[in-house]
């Protein structure tokens, strides 16, 4: 893979995108959300068990703690999700560009070898 590429866009920006910075951070991504699902979700039924609890005994902290279990559970998911999309995004993209790479390439390749003809 190229240590990096530009984009010109339609907003006028440049995007660069170095090999480097993108492995780190997918690397990173993927750390995290091993960690979400390895770790994430230990209390999530001993929560419920308890809020359900109370609640049953018309305590008012049942509903709430049923509250916080429902918005945990609700946040982790998004960001356990997230970081997944985002490791998955960037091990896509490193891979297409690395194809990318290699047709362009193959394409300088044969233009080398028709030049030296003309020589």
């Amino acid at each position: 893979m190229a240590s990096g590429a530009a984009a010109r866009g339609p907003g006028g920006g440049d995007l660069v995108a170095h090999a480097d910075d993108l492995g780190v951070i997918g690397a990173d991504a993927y750390k995290l959300y091993e960690g979400f699902r390895r770790d994430g979700d230990h209390a999530r039924a001993a929560t419920f068990e308890a809020a359900r609890a109370l609640g049953a005994e018309n305590f008012t902290s049942g509903a709430a703690l049923m509250k916080v279990h429902d918005t945990w559970q609700s946040q982790y998911t998004a960001l356990r999700d997230a970081c997944a999309q985002i490791s998955n995004h960037l091990d896509h993209s490193a891979a297409l560009h690395a194809q990318d790479d290699a047709r362009v390439q193959g394409s300088l390749t044969a233009v080398s070898v028709l030049s030296g003809y003309f020589n």
